[in-house]
């Protein structure tokens, strides 16, 4: 799903009960609808706000309630873990390795230097929301393909994320698509913590659980290793309106 793991955990490691957190109670969940409402009407720069507010919130929520309130233009919160460091131009780190021949490391500044591509569709999560219109721009992962030298024997990726648990996947046909990129804008802005940044995988044509948020690893092998949701009975191939005898369309 989109939007999960979000935000750091508390100082002290070592309290479970407050890693984890309680149980979001009704006044938080009303305080956030309102919260959601304000940054509709007040716009972009108060959504920001709102928006790391919200994935804090989620990650200390374990009845998943978070998950149904609206975000930053309709986005939803999901946490599969209690804690995701941040990462910045200073720290962030992009490998590509595998069956390729040359083995690469991007930092942040390395892919901005990239020439970059721009695409507005609709995202739609398997949940059933759906955000139109939304814009990102990054490098085309085919880029970083070709720039690595892909092996004969290489038929599909492995995608790794530094929350340390989500990972995704896509055939090597798929990823070579012109509406899959390594993201690093969203609706124009540098992408968010809470949204994935500052690098996040973008596959335009799939359902958003697709888009491995948090990207630290592009990892070539010869079958496709199923991702996190995957693993838990999600579509391998998760094109946007198969159920209804599309393949791989674009979503707007």
């Amino acid at each position: 799903m989109e939007e999960p793991r979000v935000d750091d955990a508390p100082d002290d490691p070592g309290d479970e009960n407050e890693r984890r957190g309680a149980p979001v109670g009704r006044r938080v969940v009303l305080g956030m609808l309102g919260l959601g409402a304000a940054g509709v009407a007040l716009g972009s720069h108060v959504q920001d706000r709102i928006d790391a507010v919200l994935a804090e919130v989620s990650a200390k929520d374990p009845t998943g309630v978070t998950g149904l309130l609206p975000g930053g233009g309709g986005f939803r919160y999901y946490s599969v873990t209690s804690s995701v460091p941040k990462r910045n131009a200073e720290n962030y780190r992009l490998t590509v390795g595998g069956l390729v021949d040359r083995p690469m490391t991007y930092r942040l500044a390395d892919l901005q230097a990239m020439p970059q591509q721009r695409l507005v569709h609709d995202v739609q999560c398997v949940t059933g929301w759906r955000v139109p219109k939304t814009a990102f721009s990054g490098v085309r992962l085919s880029a970083l393909l070709a720039a690595s030298g892909v092996r004969p024997e290489a038929t599909a990726i492995r995608f790794d994320c530094f929350d340390g648990a989500y990972t995704e996947s896509l055939t090597l046909q798929q990823a070579r698509r012109g509406d899959v990129m390594v993201a690093l804008t969203m609706q124009d802005k540098p992408v968010t913590h809470a949204h994935g940044g500052p690098v996040r995988l973008y596959a335009a044509p799939m359902y958003f659980y697709k888009s491995a948020k948090w990207l630290s690893g592009i990892t070539l092998t010869k079958s496709v290793e199923p991702g996190y949701w995957e693993k838990l009975g999600y579509d391998v191939d998760a094109w946007v309106g198969k159920s209804n005898g599309r393949s791989d369309d674009p979503t707007s």
